[in-house]
């Protein structure tokens, strides 16, 4: 841009005219118009919620600070902060993005305005790497905070009892340090797009506002249409599966599997630790036996997402209809009036619903309480969005170019006699061969990464959580890594469930896995699980982590990854000389380094 014209004598310096014609003449046009924006604000000032939040006559104006802080375990946090900062550039305001893993809590005593975006994970507990944070906020040393305008987006899952806990929790305790809201929590289901995008909307539409930048908020970007060409969540690549077979003996008491997708040409790039998103669909026996439940034809035409769609396509590609959501027990209380599901739906069925509902499909409430006058637009407004499923990926990029795989074991179990199976996983296994196509994507997970190539590593692993391993050594191979590295793998028998055995034993040979302890549970001899093997090399485990060693933990998040947490924390207290309280510490201020780093499930 050129010059500026002419100052009024009166309205800046000879030195400021200097200053903002050096800057007119070296900025860009999009720089220009968040400087513009930027002055608008200062001109216009920004009050500090209050009844209205209007600006208090005479009071002086300052621009405030954006901070967006978020929480979680798989990405989907991150994501939704690093959009919210595009969308707030996008306005004249500028966001500083912070995950509350890194993030110093001392900090929010200066903070002015904050938007956190948190998941919860378990029976409504924070996510792993925000523990500090949550601590320190719920804790004595927490400061008031009068001057903080705040909001919360809340990721959940409605079919755990404590859906949104920690998103709840934030918000009730930055209220009581005295904290003003800008805008009401928002919760979000699995299906959270549309609604965070909303929440988004709001939250900026207020500070453009009372920022007085002068900018005009555009209406929330339809979710299900891609912003760009790029594969991801909302526009996966369709894949070619190259090889699809099960790993375990023949006499194995349990099916995993290993499947190679080809990538090539996708633009897909991912690093040992990230996740693959597969876009699975639903079995047709099962739509079959719900359409026949719920006295429907698969040929009715319904809207999804704008397009007429048949019934029966629609339940197999688009929604969730095997576990049963809180949603559809409401949705279906209201339209058979049963007193039974009324109770389970309101507060007096409350401590028994989120067992009740694990014990009961949607096939098998509709069963039980049919409705006599349903039709199909009416029968699917209770229902979630099919979501895809992650799964770890098992390959290095560096050693398997243009080709992405998993390790997965299919869920099958029995509910009132009949054969139930996971939507994802039975796919794979069962409807899935050589040459189909799926749609998947990549979800990073920056919380399960290697260290540099010198550094150490001691890999605990159960099952499938071996997968990440896999890539893990693949890439130190690839790079000719120096770093040490052992291996703790668990499964149910020796002989027929050590998974990629050969692989390991050749990365042993050749040095590139320097230790490996197993532990099998159902051979003879008693049952033996990796905190055993981990009790049994305690001097040698913890002289490593002193040493600067990386530790990582992927597995079954009920009852394996706690069961190493502890044996972890009571091995440091005895090694260390430490009470309990000092190794809670020592193993606390690992995972403050990312040196403990989970990939729990």
């Amino acid at each position: 841009m050129g010059h500026l014209n002419p100052f009024p004598a009166d309205t800046l310096t000879l030195e400021q005219r200097r200053q903002v014609e050096a800057l007119s003449g070296s900025v860009t046009p999009e720089q220009a118009r968040w400087i513009s924006g930027y002055f608008a604000g200062l001109e216009a000032g920004i009050a500090r919620l209050a009844g209205d939040g209007a600006l208090p006559a005479g009071a002086a104006a300052a621009v405030r600070t954006l901070t967006v802080l978020h929480g979680g375990e798989t990405g989907n946090c991150a994501g939704l902060a690093r959009a919210l900062a595009a969308a707030a550039a996008d306005q004249g305001l500028v966001a500083q993005v912070e995950d509350m893993a890194r993030y110093k809590p001392r900090r929010l005593r200066e903070e002015q305005d904050l938007l956190l975006i948190v998941s919860t994970h378990g029976e409504g507990d924070p996510p792993q790497p925000a523990l500090d944070f949550f601590e320190y906020v719920e804790g004595p040393k927490a400061p008031k905070l009068p001057e903080l305008r705040y909001s919360v987006l809340a990721l959940g899952d409605s079919t755990y009892e404590h859906y949104c806990e920690a998103g709840r929790r934030l918000d009730r305790r930055f209220e009581a340090l005295g904290a003003a809201r800008l805008s009401d929590r928002v919760e979000c289901d699995v299906d959270y797009d549309e609604t965070a995008a909303q929440w988004r909307a709001e939250a900026l539409a207020l500070l453009v506002a009372q920022a007085g930048a002068g900018c005009e908020v555009p209406a929330p970007a339809d979710p299900a249409v891609p912003a760009a060409t790029a594969h991801d969540k909302r526009n996966p690549f369709p894949a070619r599966i190259i090889d699809n077979l099960t790993i375990v003996d023949r006499h194995s008491t349990k099916e995993t599997r290993h499947v190679e997708f080809d990538i090539a040409g996708s633009g897909l790039v991912y690093q040992p630790g990230d996740a693959l998103g597969v876009v699975a669909r639903n079995d047709p026996s099962v739509v079959a036996a719900l359409l026949d439940a719920a006295g429907l034809s698969g040929d009715s035409a319904i809207t999804v997402k704008g397009e007429p769609t048949a019934l029966a396509e629609a339940l197999e590609s688009h929604f969730e209809i095997a576990i049963t959501p809180p949603r559809f027990l409401d949705h279906w209380a209201a339209l058979t009036g049963a007193a039974e599901l009324r109770r389970l739906s309101g507060d007096e069925g409350k401590s028994e619903r989120q067992a009740w509902l694990r014990a009961h499909h949607i096939v098998d409430i509709v069963r039980r309480f049919p409705s006599k006058s349903v039709d199909s637009e009416t029968f699917v407004a209770g229902l979630r969005p099919l979501q895809p499923r992650l799964y770890s990926i098992s390959s290095s990029l560096s050693a398997m170019p243009d080709e992405a795989h998993i390790t997965l074991a299919p869920v099958r179990y029995q509910l009132y006699g009949e054969g139930r199976h996971g939507v994802a996983s039975a796919h794979l296994a069962d409807r899935s061969a050589v040459g189909d196509i799926l749609p998947v994507y990549i979800q990073a997970n920056e919380q399960f990464r290697l260290p540099e190539d010198d550094k150490a590593i001691i890999m605990i692993g159960a099952g499938t959580g071996i997968a990440p391993y896999r890539a893990f050594l693949q890439e130190r191979e690839a790079r000719g890594s120096s770093g040490r590295s052992w291996l703790f793998f668990g499964e149910r028998n020796f002989r027929s469930d050590f998974l990629y055995q050969t692989e390991w034993q050749a990365w042993l040979k050749d040095g590139v896995l320097g230790r490996m302890d197993v532990a099998f549970s159902r051979d003879r001899g008693g049952r033996c699980y990796v905190q055993d093997r981990m009790a049994e090399r305690a001097g040698d485990l913890f002289a490593w982590l002193e040493e600067g060693a990386h530790l990582y933990l992927c597995g079954d998040a009920a009852r394996m990854a706690p069961d190493v947490h502890e044996t972890l924390i009571s091995i440091v207290a005895e090694e260390g000389r430490l009470q309990r309280e000092g190794a809670e510490e020592y193993v606390r201020e690992l995972q403050r380094s990312r040196r403990y780093q989970r990939d729990v499930y």
